[in-house]
């Protein structure tokens, strides 16, 4: 995103965008340098609009019941660079200029913990594939 939409323009991305039943969005957020994959967070329409409007990445949290943002008290914030949805409209990738850490850990990724360990094969009724 070169500017931010507005309301008016973020309205059709809104009505596309496929909400599960609690009207929320999973959103993975991808630092634009480095395309590290930062973190994911959940989003419902408003908080769409406002990433979409704002410029800045608004979540919902399902814990706390609000809207937040992140960088708004840690000053590590993400503003939005591009935003898509996927081919089934129902995951969003933003794609941000991170500021500081993505993570609460202070970690720079959510996602640095390392490698999990090999998935070993399984069978469902003796059929190895599943």
């Amino acid at each position: 995103m070169t500017a931010p939409l507005t309301r008016e323009s973020a309205a059709p991305v809104v009505a596309r965008a496929r909400f599960d039943a609690d009207g929320l969005l999973p959103a993975i957020i991808q630092e634009e340098s480095s395309r590290d994959v930062l973190m994911m967070g959940w989003m419902d329409a408003e908080a769409l609009i406002r990433t979409l409007t704002e410029g800045r990445v608004t979540f919902w949290s399902r814990s706390r019941q609000e809207y937040w943002r992140k960088g708004d008290t840690s000053g590590h914030a993400q503003f939005v660079r591009s935003a898509a949805l996927d081919c089934d409209d129902d995951v969003l990738l933003v794609t941000v200029e991170q500021i500081g850490a993505a993570c609460h850990t202070g970690a720079h990724s959510c996602f640095e913990v390392g490698p999990l360990s090999p998935v070993t094969a399984t069978s469902i009724d003796g059929d190895p594939r599943v």
